[in-house]
């Protein structure tokens, strides 16, 4: 215990950490009484692992179980660190921080066809019925947008929708491109609302199973079409693409790829809107416990590195927006959503997955709040001249489909 409590000594300056190690001595760090939290490790193995890879190995040990919270939540542990990352930190306690916040470096992977279906299935193909859990009705797996802080998460979700919506000028007749599609709940939007045919591509057998019985159910077999496809073997042209919560699965080397693919797909007077997760304090890599875990091959991109690799293609970004605390009051829906239905999530994929799922979800809220990670929304277009000269059509448009 002696390394790990000298590194903690370092980093924890407001709140307090007991930790319970296993022989049953108490060791206390911390500046401030609240928060508070007590945690008991219950194997020696865990006093070096913890030091010598934090994130890693609090991550694994809360799944198995050798890490418990005695005192405080699962979510007062991880906001403990997040409230110190501003501290003056040593060396060594600097890496417990480093770790959490996703910002050592790691080997860059290629996302290739076969690896990206892989990566897909490895989180998507789980359970449709997990999902449903703590999901809104339509599935939408990504940031909602909330009006208000009243906003159920099917208001909030619905809102994201039509603000996308509100964003592609969509004209009578055009062919839109929805590029990771999920469940299907953007398309089936635009198809609903709006006189368009629809192409949405997933690599998720699960998702196009779901999809495709959604647009029987609605009677949209005419306007929509779901496809179990990679988006680099998407052929043809379209007057639109939306792309919602996917370019976080394109991996970093691969974005170049992805926005010539952009590129190639739209025809002459395209628009596309690209919705994804970013960090604010410039390139970094993603958490090694969420990319062994979560999602294998993810990475959330600053926004320099796709600004960058846009500039490449000779695409004109012609929109942006911020949205800042959006994502973390999602997944604290999803949270509460999950919590309420722990029993029969545990009873389909166990406890371990529960514990493993339950850290996933608190330290994705939390990176909205302590790690600098935000969404955007960039639109792109191929011509200067396609978009309407002020932003009031996006406006106008968002109120029609408010009143609808």
């Amino acid at each position: 215990m002696k390394l790990l409590n000298q590194m903690l000594s370092g980093i924890i300056k407001v709140g307090t950490l007991e930790i319970e190690d296993a022989s049953g001595s108490l060791h206390v760090h911390g500046g401030t009484p609240a928060p508070f939290v007590r945690v008991k490790l219950h194997d020696p193995a865990l006093y070096k692992m913890l030091y010598v890879k934090p994130e890693m190995a609090a991550g694994e040990a809360y799944m198995d179980g050798t890490l418990t919270i005695e005192k405080g939540t699962l979510r007062d542990f991880i906001e403990l660190f997040g409230l110190n990352q501003g501290t003056p930190l040593s060396p060594s306690a600097g890496l417990i921080v480093s770790f959490l916040a996703g910002k050592l470096k790691s080997k860059l992977e290629e996302n290739t066809l076969l690896r990206s279906r892989e990566n897909v299935q490895h989180h998507y193909d789980i359970s449709n019925d997990l999902y449903k859990l703590f999901l809104d009705k339509d599935l939408n797996y990504s940031c909602a947008y909330y009006r208000t802080p009243q906003d159920t998460l099917e208001q909030a979700q619905e809102n994201k929708l039509r603000h996308i919506a509100s964003k592609l000028d969509l004209k009578p007749g055009q062919k839109v491109l929805d590029i990771g599609c999920g469940w299907g709940g953007m398309s089936l939007y635009l198809a609903t609302h709006f006189d368009v045919k629809v192409t949405g591509v997933t690599l998720s057998v699960e998702q196009l199973k779901f999809a495709q019985s959604r647009v029987a159910e609605m009677g949209l077999s005419d306007k929509v079409n779901f496809e179990l496809r990679d988006y680099r073997e998407v052929q043809g042209e379209f007057d639109r693409i939306v792309s919602v919560g996917m370019l976080e699965h394109v991996g970093l080397s691969s974005l170049p790829e992805y926005f010539y693919t952009v590129r190639r797909l739209l025809n002459e007077n395209g628009v596309a809107l690209i919705h994804s997760i970013c960090r604010t304090d410039g390139p970094g890599t993603a958490a090694p416990w969420l990319k062994k875990y979560i999602f294998p091959g993810g990475y959330s991109p600053a926004l320099s590195e796709a600004v960058a690799a846009i500039e490449k293609t000779k695409l004109w970004i012609t929109d942006t927006e911020i949205w800042r605390l959006h994502y973390k009051h999602t997944i604290a829906a999803w949270s509460e959503r999950f919590a309420q239905n722990r029993a029969k999530a545990a009873e389909m994929m166990g406890e371990r997955f529960c514990r493993m799922w339950e850290f996933y979800l608190v330290t994705s809220e939390l990176s909205f709040i302590y790690f600098h990670h935000v969404n955007f929304q960039i639109q792109l277009s191929k011509s200067l001249q396609t978009l309407p000269l002020q932003r009031d059509y996006m406006f106008a448009m968002e109120n029609q489909l408010l009143k609808n």
